[in-house]
């Protein structure tokens, strides 16, 4: 397969320069560190060098991708699938139906990506081969620490006695490699500089009192439809804010870890499908997911340190764009001393209209890849049966069991009304509006 292809297929007209030194380093067989913010590429600076390094006539696993969510393994499994090769890929995570990862890894993928703590455990089981293991990828290793796989990741490695390559990305500079992970003389690439957010305006606002809801709400209104990142240090103020959107009918998505991984998984589809325009999340969706390019970051409340900061913001103002970071601030609130830049304070209208509804809504459909159900499937009964136009169809996302589809908000009713009794290759799935 030919580079100029994986970009085609990729809808993209050229690779960036960071992405570029990646492959021009994996080139050399030495082990690399990849330092480079959220957002700048990572995951094609090391799956096309991976791609290109696989070896069709291989019947084991090749590549071993480690990182530390599971919205990440399976947001890299996407963008591999993408890429349309003819080698077999997998995601093993916490939350994944062992059973489908068992059947999955009788007939083993070149490239298998996942979580420490599940990858650890096939392998104790005997489920993964790991003698054909030629090339390790260790993506955001310093969340992966963070996060306490440290024990995981060092079994894992102890059982990869054929590896020729290492490659380990991080968003920090400040990361210390440990001795379990072997990397020997790397080359580093550091990219962290040269993708520090330039267009990044920072403001705050103030609320009357210690209670900061009435303040954020009158924000998020007089920001309009805009793509909004809203932040908080703690899952149960994720859930309190979200009461007070339902409350006022303001369509949004909350993401945090104390939600089953479908949720999850849908409302980052949502999100990105413009079906959400807001979300409210912790610090979960800080790095590493793919989500579109985000126009505000809200701080409802303030990180602890620096990094979280930086991170926060790193979803804004990326590749040359612009950008607006927000404190909501109490009348006891102070700013950091971690803050250098002064921020400006924003005032608020005293009389504020909720947003519009997002133009875009999701289909959701019982049955997937498994199923054999491609995309070009769904096209075809969304529009014949459906009477929908092309327009009126927007991302379709496409998983093991299960699809996403944004569809026009004024036209979804109708279509799954349309779509109640049909089949999708001559079987009945589940068709209906993802709440």
């Amino acid at each position: 397969m030919e580079l100029d292809q994986v970009l085609q297929n990729l809808n993209i007209q050229a690779l960036n320069e960071m992405q570029l030194a990646s492959i021009a380093a994996y080139k050399k067989d030495k082990d690399i560190v990849l330092l480079s913010p959220t957002g700048s590429g990572k995951t094609l600076a090391f799956l096309i060098p991976a791609l290109f390094d696989l070896k069709p006539q291989e019947a084991d696993i090749q590549t071993l991708i480690l990182v530390p969510a599971r919205e990440l393994a399976l947001q890299i499994e996407q963008v591999f699938r993408k890429i349309g090769s003819s080698f077999k890929v997998n995601c093993c995570y916490g939350g994944h139906d062992v059973n489908v990862e068992k059947n999955n890894l009788k007939h083993p993928p070149a490239l298998l990506i996942g979580t420490p703590g599940r990858i650890a455990d096939h392998i104790k089981r005997g489920r993964i081969n790991t003698s054909g293991i030629k090339t390790l990828i260790l993506d955001e290793f310093d969340k992966s620490l963070e996060f306490g796989f440290m024990e995981d990741m060092s079994f894992i490695i102890d059982q990869l006695s054929n590896l020729e390559k290492r490659m380990l990305t991080s968003a920090t500079q400040s990361i210390e490699i440990p001795d379990f992970t072997g990397m020997h003389e790397p080359i580093i690439i550091n990219n962290l500089e040269e993708n520090k957010p330039t267009g990044l305006t920072l403001k705050y606002i103030k609320s009357n009192g210690t209670d900061k809801l009435e303040a954020l709400f009158n924000l998020i209104c007089a920001l309009g439809n805009d793509v909004t990142l809203v932040f908080c240090n703690h899952i149960d103020t994720v859930d309190r804010i979200s009461g007070l959107l339902k409350e006022k009918d303001l369509i949004h998505d909350v993401f945090h870890g104390g939600l089953k991984q479908e949720d999850r998984e849908k409302a980052l589809i949502k999100f990105r499908n413009g079906s959400s325009k807001i979300l409210i999340t912790t610090d979960l969706a800080a790095r590493g997911l793919d989500i579109p390019e985000i126009k505000n970051i809200i701080h409802y409340q303030l990180p602890h340190k620096e990094d979280g900061f930086i991170h926060r913001n790193g979803r804004t103002a990326r590749m040359n764009a612009s950008g607006t970071s927000f404190l909501v601030l109490s009348e006891n609130d102070f700013i950091p001393d971690y803050i250098m830049q002064k921020p400006i304070l924003e005032e608020l209208p005293d009389k504020v209209k909720l947003p519009d509804f997002p133009d875009w809504a999701t289909i959701y459909i019982g049955g997937g890849r498994k199923d054999k159900i491609s995309k070009m499937d769904i096209v075809g009964v969304l529009l014949q049966k459906g009477n929908l136009l092309k327009d009126e169809l927007g991302l379709i996302e496409l998983q093991d069991f299960a699809a996403f589809v944004a569809v026009k908000r004024n036209k979804i009713r109708q279509a799954v009304d349309l779509l109640k009794n049909e089949k999708i290759k001559k079987k009945k799935y589940k068709i209906e509006i993802s709440e």
